[in-house]
């Protein structure tokens, strides 16, 4: 009798163990994740969603940081440079979220030219060879003046070449031929479908930021705890 008693509690008991195990492995697991972020962006995973339009760069797990941008807005380099665009990559590199981009060729309409569309276009060619995130930051970094529709082919390319691994027949033709125009015009559609916002812009977990508090994006360091706040 005793031993029968002793056998229903000890085949509990080492169920509750296995559960604690396994669920301790899970923890490791996810612990060991953390632990490991990408080194650096040429390591970075980047996609385009299955809308057709948005370029994902990042874990795809992890929470999303959706930027609009047009190649063309000073706003958007200074984002990049000397605003958020630095802590935005620490966190996207540190898988903490995922950085999203919807490319707009909005101010091509304003400023005259296509300077826009063909950045989006030679962005888009740089994402087949896995540069998305490094030919961006190059571009905006070198960004030519706004009104000046400075993002020529010879630019585009001149400034790929920065890019170790980017330039080759394929992504030399792309931006040449304007391969990726279908892209480019479906790009803009999304911008205008999210409100045609003023650019930069961001959807923090699917939630805009409102353009009276869009200074965040402009201040180095504040970005990694306006975010904790839409978790």
């Amino acid at each position: 009798m005793r031993a029968e008693h002793l056998r229903r509690v000890l085949v509990p008991v080492a169920l509750l163990g296995l559960a604690v195990t396994a669920c301790g492995d899970q923890t490791n697991a996810a612990q060991r994740e953390r632990r490991h972020p990408y080194a650096a962006v040429d390591e970075l995973p980047e996609a385009l969603a299955p809308d057709g339009t948005t370029i994902v760069v990042g874990d795809p797990r992890r929470m999303p940081v959706h930027l609009y941008e047009d190649m063309r807005c000073t706003v958007c380099k200074e984002v990049e440079v000397t605003g958020a665009g630095a802590s935005l990559l620490d966190m996207t590199l540190g898988r903490e979220v995922r950085t999203e981009y919807t490319l707009s060729s909005a101010l091509d309409g304003p400023l005259g030219g296509t300077g826009s569309k063909k950045a989006a276009n030679a962005l888009r060619a740089a994402l087949e060879q896995g540069k998305f995130a490094e030919y961006r930051a190059v571009l905006l970094r070198d960004q030519p003046q706004e009104n000046g529709d400075g993002y020529t082919d010879a630019l585009l390319l001149e400034t790929a070449s920065r890019v170790e691994g980017l330039r080759g027949p394929a992504f030399d033709s792309a931006v040449k031929e304007m391969k990726y125009a279908d892209f480019v015009d479906a790009s803009q559609h999304a911008y205008e479908a999210a409100g045609s916002p003023v650019l930069p812009a961001a959807d923090i977990n699917g939630k805009r930021l409102p353009d009276t508090q869009s200074d965040v994006l402009l201040t180095k360091d504040f970005l990694p705890v306006w975010i904790s706040g839409y978790r």
